[in-house]
């Protein structure tokens, strides 16, 4: 017998609905781990199924931070505006937001990074794995490992999700997409900070926004 507070649990940890976590710990007597490694791959299969549908609807949302200091607008997509008009789908765009408020991204996703510059940070890669002594046969290894690093860092899509670091934004979208049922999008952000580029010393404010209490 499934208990009420298991079901609970499950639901607090994968975010599905109540009948498929009753389901996912009976098929798995109980076992929390496979029950949420199994919702997990059926959010990612439904959200794979979704990622081809049309998404025109969806909010542009706005974060000010540091009075005025730091300034994010993105654009987030989704199927209709009756789910653009949903409290957890403004509240998603709101995390965006703010994530792009502390982690400074530069890319949605890597394959938006043009070849060049990834060959330029590979290139900057080699000269530093060389100039501290590393054997040759393995610099590339180490490049590339740092290179998917560095993906991860200035991609959106693949950052630690600032309320919750177990996760990246792409965990978090997908999440979303399984739940609201439609196909959701980040397509686009601009990121300003005060003083950006100016010749003058720079105030750490995205180490401000990441230390906030969300």
């Amino acid at each position: 017998m499934i208990s009420a507070a298991a079901v609970k649990e499950l639901r607090e940890k994968t975010n599905a609905g109540m009948m498929d976590c009753k389901r996912a710990l009976t098929e798995f007597d109980g076992d929390m781990e496979k029950a949420i490694e199994y919702l997990k791959e059926k959010g990612l299969a439904f959200a794979a199924k979704k990622a081809d549908r049309v998404a025109a609807e969806g909010i542009v949302e706005a974060y000010i931070h540091g009075g005025g200091r730091i300034g994010v607008l993105v654009e987030v997509n989704c199927e209709t505006d009756f789910v653009a008009n949903t409290p957890e789908y403004k509240e998603l765009c709101r995390d965006i937001a703010l994530q792009i408020a502390a982690s400074s991204p530069k890319f949605i996703k890597r394959e938006e990074i043009p070849a060049d510059t990834i060959e330029s940070e590979r290139e900057v890669l080699r000269a530093q794995a060389l100039e501290e002594g590393k054997p040759e046969k393995i610099i590339e290894k180490i490049v590339e490992g740092k290179i998917d690093k560095y993906f991860k860092e200035v991609c959106l899509l693949e950052q630690p999700f600032i309320k919750d670091t177990d996760k990246t934004v792409q965990d978090l979208v997908t999440d979303k997409i399984a739940k609201m049922g439609e196909n959701i999008s980040i397509r686009r952000f601009a990121r300003f900070q005060m003083g950006e580029g100016l010749t003058k010393k720079e105030c750490n404010l995205a180490d401000e926004v990441a230390a906030m209490k969300f």
